[in-house]
């Protein structure tokens, strides 16, 4: 079972930037304004002889925010029940404050292992400044600087002493252990409900939940597995437009928000139901669009609007008006859930599935042509400087089973794609549907012009058809062979003989 150590201590001290080192990525966000950190924030470190998770915390003490106190506070308490060992990592530079005096003593009363980290020592004129930290009275104390790499190396085989030995788990594996956990972006603007909704789904107070909005400041990745099903939902931060955005900290929440989308395989946008789709949420879907990212739309806090949707007629009217709105990912399902009472959860998981089931379904590639041309004859695309939109041939290559959610690509090789315009190219798209809908994943087109692929056949003729260079070297022909040797050759028949 995974061994966990947590990262504790009071505000600014670097707690995140040791979290950082020691995961080997940037993951959490690094400030000089305290109290930036909120959530608890888990990754893995593989710096030692054996992998363990390391818990990043907000800042115990002072009052630097004061709306998140209480929960941030809660927030360390779980994270110091979870863990095998506590990292304190206190300033070297400050020395030893009110502040640190009361959390030794409150760690103290914690019976678990401890190694005191007097962080920034950055340089050798810091040298003697971790004597002070002596007379906290923790055994073991190791002088670091999480920024500039200094003595990394020895926290980490201090805190494997420290650890207990890998213990195997005795649960039974998931079914589908062996495949890649789809990671799911939740995504949308400001105190829509996407931590509420994350915390529904896991049924754990896991994120931060607050009115206050831009609550949720780091993209936190949270493994979860339901029904033999696995995946990692990202819970990132409300993506407000930039001229609102108040502080350089929320400028970088904005930043890992939108990079979620780009490393996820699916995006679940959250649309709050009692304000309808504002600009920002076309806005966001427009990044989501962009990045080609596959797509489910939750409509949350449908429990406020259920009255007014109480009949079928009702409640249709509401998600084709929410539907025509978001034309950007006309592709997506829409679905209204309520992260309050948990009302349809278990329908999202199944539609996210199903989009997962359809990202490898495939359309042959005569039946593709057969389709096309069908289509094409019906209806043929408009002419152009004199031409007509033509296509060669189709076909739809196979993906990586590597990818949990591939998105379907189909390979046009055409005449000229500059004679096809995106009203035409829509309405091919929505034919392709109609015969393999593809629920919540954008079609991807690829044109090949006539030109390209001629030429392309000529190189494969030279390459496979005996052509004296390869490479740029010339190859020497053998000798002829003698007449007699070999097969005999046929006599050619003349023409009129």
């Amino acid at each position: 079972m995974p061994r966990t150590v947590a990262i504790v201590g009071r505000p600014n001290v670097g707690k995140s930037a040791l979290f950082n080192r020691l995961a080997g990525r940037k993951i959490s966000i690094v400030h000089d304004q305290p109290g930036v950190t909120r959530d608890r924030i888990t990754a893995k470190c593989k710096l030692g002889k054996g992998a363990f998770d390391i818990i990043d915390t907000g800042g115990i003490g002072g009052d630097v925010d004061a709306s998140f106190t209480d929960q941030v506070h809660a927030e360390v308490e779980i994270a110091l029940a979870a863990s095998d060992l506590l990292l304190f990592v206190v300033d070297g530079q400050d020395g030893i404050t009110p502040v640190d005096l009361e959390l030794a003593k409150r760690l103290r009363r914690i019976e678990k292992p401890l190694v005191l980290v007097v962080n920034k020592i950055d340089h050798d004129k810091h040298s003697n400044a971790p004597a002070e930290f002596s007379r906290l009275g923790f055994p073991t104390q190791i002088a670091i600087s999480a920024e500039h790499n200094r003595g990394i190396g020895e926290l980490v085989a201090a805190v494997e002493r420290g650890l207990p030995a890998e213990v195997e788990s005795f649960f039974p594996p998931a079914a589908n252990a062996n495949e890649t956990p789809i990671k799911i972006a939740i995504v949308g603007r400001p105190n829509v409900g996407k931590s509420s909704l994350t915390n529904a789904i896991l049924h754990d107070d896991r994120t931060l939940v607050s009115p206050i909005s831009g609550t949720t400041r780091d993209a936190i990745d949270i493994p979860y597995e339901r029904h033999g099903n696995r995946y990692v939902l990202i819970d990132t931060a409300g993506i407000r437009p930039r001229g609102k955005v108040d502080n350089v900290v929320e400028v970088f929440s904005v930043m890992r928000a939108e990079s979620s989308i780009r490393r996820s395989d699916l995006c679940l946008l959250v649309i709050d139901a009692t304000m309808g789709v504002t600009a920002q949420d076309k806005k966001i879907a427009g990044i989501i669009q962009e990045a080609k990212k596959p797509c489910v739309v939750a409509i949350n806090k449908w429990d406020l609007i259920k009255d007014q949707t109480a009949d079928k007629d009702a409640l249709n009217g509401v998600l084709d008006r929410m539907r025509a709105e978001l034309f950007f990912v006309d592709y997506a399902p829409t679905l209204l859930v309520s992260a309050k009472t948990g009302a349809e959860l278990t329908r999202l998981f199944k539609t996210i599935e199903r989009v997962k089931t359809e990202a490898h379904e495939r359309i042959g590639t005569g039946v593709l042509n057969r389709l096309l041309e069908t289509i094409m004859t019906q209806h043929p695309p408009g002419v152009r400087g004199g031409k007509r939109f033509k296509v060669l041939f189709a076909t739809q290559p196979e993906h990586e089973t590597r990818w949990p959610i591939p998105t379907p690509e189909i390979v046009l090789f055409v005449n000229d794609e500059k004679l096809l315009d995106k009203t035409y190219r829509r309405f091919l798209e929505t034919r392709i549907r109609e015969k393999r809908p593809y629920t919540g994943l954008p079609l991807l087109f690829h044109f090949r012009p006539r030109e390209a692929r001629d030429k392309e056949s000529q190189t494969r003729g030279q390459k496979f058809g005996g052509h004296p260079e390869i490479g740029g070297k010339k190859i020497p022909r053998g000798p002829r062979p003698k007449h007699g040797t070999g097969k005999a050759a046929k006599p050619r028949a003349r023409l009129g003989g």
